[in-house]
């Protein structure tokens, strides 16, 4: 009864978990993703893009913004806790402000 009870709890549960990992991968096989050393060596030698902030987003995702200041151009990153790295956007523009935020509570 219990070897019954395992196999009709325990196998569906492993299934829906290979389904998230395979569901996961495709998804980041669609969105222009790899190895984040390759990810980031691409955008230096590609574009001249450094990063020029990070942040910590849910799930333990690293998300960078890698810039070029001479040329403008700009990419968000999202690592995930893989070490996959998959670009978000890409644009042109990038302007680094030196403009302080108000602190929270405080009007501008």
């Amino acid at each position: 009864m219990l070897k019954e009870f395992f196999a009709h709890s325990i196998l569906p549960a492993a299934a829906l978990g290979v389904f998230t990992v395979t569901a996961t991968m495709a998804y980041a096989q669609s969105r222009n993703c790899g190895p984040r050393e390759s990810v980031v060596d691409r955008l230096a030698e590609g574009y001249g893009e450094t990063r020029q902030s990070i942040g910590l987003g849910a799930n333990n995702q690293v998300v960078e913004q890698f810039a070029n200041p001479e040329t403008g151009s700009w990419t968000i990153t999202v690592t995930m806790p893989n070490g996959m790295t998959c670009l978000v956007a890409s644009g042109q523009s990038f302007e680094r402000l030196a403009e302080l935020l108000p602190a929270a509570g405080h009007d501008a």
